[in-house]
């Protein structure tokens, strides 16, 4: 199991995603590489080593999540909730890209995680309100396009605006994907990207989940100052983008591993979406079908699956939703021979706990009982860190410095 998380990591990094993506360099002018996001800095070591010429930059990246790179600097923010220092690098970044030229060229790398690392309010907002309601957003189990759509209104540098501040300098985005569907524009809020959604939409999510904002806020959405440019924005033509790498990357070198080991692999889904405890139930509820039934594939066989679950928090304990999911499974098998599972975020961090996810055993009820452990009522306190770190069996990876979210393996044996 711990070698499928391995092989889904190691498809989607840097390293082995990005060369093939490199644009040439400009005749004239200069290169100049932004970016932000978990494998951002990553990217721009790779960047480094395979570009031919001159080019300086700065990226921003997750506390942790830095690399060694000589020419483009690193800065280091925190992630899931913004900071001053997210707040200043963006504020740097916006500067740093004005005065360019149309012979210049901007190198823009994107991965997961940017929204919250890249956080310049926009005009009449503070940090704090911005930090309040991503904080909000983050509890309510909305889905990351939701979330993103309203990062997107209330900043200063998503939704396309640091592409605009870019001109009249060719911008070439690349991106790893942590999103369902890999949609471009949503991955990190897309700064580079034109956005389709609208300030009318930011609100209908903030009012979807009752999350209670300052009247500055919504006077910033209703007037329409957040407002974001759309696609066809002239400003934008002689910009490219490309997603470099993606969820299904990760699961279809996951499925190669373990085929390579004699084992029928079936990828279910790149993209599911929901509350990581109903997802549980559901690939329970497959898992005994195939364990008890021979359907839909015959044992043995493993079943992958990625995407991005949600946890509506309303416990007080240390989740992670992939714990969250692994419980939920855990709960639901009962202790159902021959099922093992991992649950891991492939950026190595599962929330924002020191794991990355979790391996779950046909004996993990058994083994928790016997420390006195009951599982559904950890679930129920959102603690599936808790019940999975008293049985030694959190997945601790460090930082892998890529993202393509949630990473989910089911071997029925």
């Amino acid at each position: 199991m711990l070698d499928l998380y391995a092989s889904a990591v190691a498809a989607v990094s840097a390293e082995k995603c990005l060369p093939a993506f490199l644009p040439a360099p400009p005749p004239k002018g200069r290169t100049l590489v932004i970016g932000a996001g978990k494998g951002a800095a990553a990217m721009a070591q790779v960047v480094e080593q395979h570009w031919p010429g001159a080019l300086s930059g700065m990226v921003v990246t997750r506390y942790g999540h830095g690399a060694d790179c000589r020419r483009i600097e690193v800065v280091e923010a925190a992630h899931p909730v913004p900071d001053e220092a997210g707040r200043d690098a963006a504020g740097r970044m916006m500067q740093l890209v004005q005065g360019l030229t149309e012979d210049d060229l901007v190198l823009c790398l994107i991965s997961g995680g940017g929204s919250a690392l890249l956080a310049l309010p926009g005009e009449g907002i503070t940090l704090e309100q911005k930090q309040a309601i991503n904080k909000a957003l983050l509890k309510s189990g909305a889905a990351i396009g939701e979330m993103n759509c309203v990062r997107k209104h209330l900043s200063a540098i998503k939704g396309g605006r640091l592409a605009l501040a870019c001109a009249p300098a060719r911008v070439v985005t690349l991106l790893i994907s942590d999103v369902p569907g890999d949609e471009p524009g949503v991955i990190a809020s897309g700064p580079t990207l034109t956005d389709p959604t609208t300030c009318a939409e930011a609100l209908a999510v903030l009012d979807k989940y009752a999350i209670i904002v300052p009247d500055s806020v919504r006077q910033h959405l209703q007037s329409g100052a957040g407002e974001t440019p759309k696609p066809g924005d002239p400003r934008f033509a002689r910009n490219t983008h490309h997603v470099i790498a993606t969820a299904q990357h990760a699961l279809e070198a996951a499925a190669a591993t373990a085929r390579a080991a004699g084992i029928p692999a079936y990828i279910l889904s790149d993209g599911i979406e929901g509350e990581a405890r109903d997802i549980g139930l559901m690939h329970a509820a497959l898992a005994r079908q195939v364990a008890l039934r021979g359907q839909p594939f015959a044992r043995p066989c493993v079943i992958i699956s990625g995407g991005e679950t949600t946890v509506t928090v309303r416990g007080t304990g240390r989740g992670g939703r992939n714990a969250e999911f692994l419980l939920s499974l855990a709960v639901a098998l009962d202790g159902v021979a021959d099922i093992h599972a991992i649950a891991c975020d492939t950026d190595g961090i599962d929330g924002s706990e020191d794991n990355a996810g979790a391996l779950l055993q046909p004996d993990s009820l058994a083994r928790a009982g016997a420390f006195g452990l009951r599982a559904k009522k950890l679930l129920e306190n959102n603690d599936g860190y808790g019940f999975f770190d008293a049985l030694g069996d959190l997945v601790v990876s460090g930082p892998t410095r890529t993202n393509v979210n949630d990473f989910r393996a089911i071997l029925v044996l």
